[in-house]
């Protein structure tokens, strides 16, 4: 029986695309214990997914939100559980 796992998926607006977003986001990753992906979108927003221990995906969240807050006006988020998605965390094209 497979175990699930939880799951934030957040969707940034404002000036995150062009700005080195993506590269920070990944660089703070490095010190948390998770995978997940971080992607522009054509609608000029930067979408995250995020999977791991919910506390620690939480505190993630948290440092990514107010590290690049200078970038982010608006924040979508959604989060669950379910089944692991995810080896590293990357950037995706």
């Amino acid at each position: 029986m497979s175990s699930s796992v939880f799951f934030s998926r957040s969707h940034y607006s404002g000036h995150v695309q062009g700005v080195g977003f993506r590269y920070q986001v990944v660089s703070i990753a490095k010190g948390f214990e998770l995978t997940g992906w971080v992607k522009n979108l054509s609608d000029g927003r930067v979408e995250l997914f995020v999977e791991g221990e919910e506390s620690e995906a939480s505190d993630f969240i948290l440092a990514v939100e107010s590290e690049l807050d200078v970038f982010i006006n608006h924040t979508e988020k959604e989060s669950g559980f379910g089944k692991r998605q995810c080896s590293n965390f990357a950037i995706l094209a």
